[in-house]
């Protein structure tokens, strides 16, 4: 939820006017404002400690029932000096940070208390260092462990806090964590690539040399996923949608087109191109590769499908989310138990009776093929994190006449 927030931030600094022109700046900042209450209580409600999930994830999964209908243990979940969590805390700091920035000319006096919060919360994240799996275990294992370890959300941390605050400290820091190599895969887990093309704003748009290595990094990131590059290590499938792991691979699709969007806007901005080995990569050649995976999600693909709920003439209709599945308290007002509905809900060929509207689903396999079954998880569950990284690029190509 945290990098959801991040992202939903970033979104909202990066096309933020092209938004307001569509008339769902407004609406933004209060999806950002819903996550950044939440987070705010998390940070400030127990002295030294971080809330980081409500609710056993191995007793809920075992239930398939309406929000309405729990009854399962609201276990609270912290991390703290003794039992760090420098990743979601640092992640944490960085959804803060960016919303600061969201808010600053629109409510400068809550503006202030996200900057503060974060500033608080990142130093706990580098004064206690540890990886939030390590110190909660089956609480967060195997659903959302940390595989990426907490170096990269420190990273991504301090460079949100300097963008928001200009403090240098937070550059110094960022030189002293070492080597930044990224990986090939921006997501909820592994935040580099991100803060890499963040931290090349400086570099790019106000030229400054500390930047420099940054930049580098963040282009042989793009080297690793554009599919004529020498040096990928990106797979695409026949029908042309990016493919890195078999499951949920849209959250990867989408965050990779933002940071795709986003070079493209501060290259175009200085008429900036670099090369990856001979070839030559421009502000439009990342806007091609972006755009054709944002045609693809929407249904320009193989099977003519488009994986946003209830967008067009073709979507997934049975994807894997209780609520959707599940009858309304309206046309079935008795309760319905943990168990109660797998059958005939969950394991029903049925399509769901409440349609959500918006959400974007695992996707493809890497053959194109989608069985459009509740039961597929990696496939049909829709998430917080896959819809956060392509609002901005919605919100460019919405727009697009505009090369800035």
């Amino acid at each position: 939820m945290a990098y959801t927030t991040t992202m939903l931030s970033w979104s909202t600094l990066e096309y933020g006017k092209r938004m307001d022109s569509q008339s769902q700046l407004a609406s933004a900042r209060a999806a950002i404002r819903w996550g950044t209450d939440y987070l705010l209580k998390c940070a400030t409600a127990t002295s030294g400690k971080l809330y980081v999930g409500v609710g056993d994830p191995n007793a809920d999964h075992k239930c398939w029932e309406r929000p309405e209908d729990m009854d399962t243990v609201r276990t609270v979940y912290s991390v703290s000096s003794s039992n760090p969590g420098s990743d979601v805390a640092a992640e944490t700091a960085a959804a803060l940070a960016a919303a600061s920035l969201v808010f600053k000319k629109v409510d400068s006096k809550y503006s202030e208390l996200l900057l503060k919060t974060a500033k608080n919360v990142m130093e706990f994240a580098k004064q206690y260092q540890g990886a939030y799996s390590d110190s909660l275990g089956s609480a967060v294992c195997p659903f959302y462990c940390s595989y990426s370890g907490y170096k990269d959300e420190l990273v991504w941390g301090a460079a949100w806090l300097l963008r928001a605050t200009k403090d240098v400290s937070y550059l110094n820091f960022l030189k002293s964590v070492g080597d930044n190599d990224a990986t090939d895969t921006f997501s909820w887990d592994s935040k580099l690539p991100g803060a890499l093309v963040l931290l090349s704003r400086q570099a790019l748009l106000s030229n400054d040399k500390d930047f420099d290595p940054f930049k580098q990094q963040a282009e042989d990131y793009i080297c690793k996923i554009l599919p004529d590059s020498p040096y990928s290590t990106t797979k695409y499938t026949q029908g042309g949608l990016m493919f890195k792991l078999p499951d949920n691979n849209l959250q990867y699709v989408t965050a990779a087109t933002f940071l795709l969007t986003t070079y493209a806007k501060y290259m175009a901005s200085t008429k900036h191109t670099f090369n990856c080995g001979s070839l030559s990569v421009t502000p439009s050649s990342l806007r091609t590769l972006a755009k054709k995976q944002v045609d693809y999600i929407l249904g320009e693909n193989p099977l003519k499908m488009s994986y946003m709920v209830g967008y067009g003439p073709n979507f997934p209709k049975r994807i894997h989310h209780r609520g959707s599945s599940m009858p309304s308290l309206t046309s079935h007002p008795q309760t319905i138990g943990c168990q109660g509905g797998f059958d005939p809900f969950m394991h029903s060929t049925s399509p769901n009776p409440n349609i959500l509207t918006g959400a974007i689903v695992g996707g493809p396999d890497q053959n194109d093929g989608f069985p459009d079954d509740r039961g597929d998880y990696s496939h049909s569950e829709p998430t917080t994190y896959i819809n956060a990284a392509i609002v901005g690029p919605l919100a460019y190509f919405a727009k697009s006449s505009s090369t800035t």
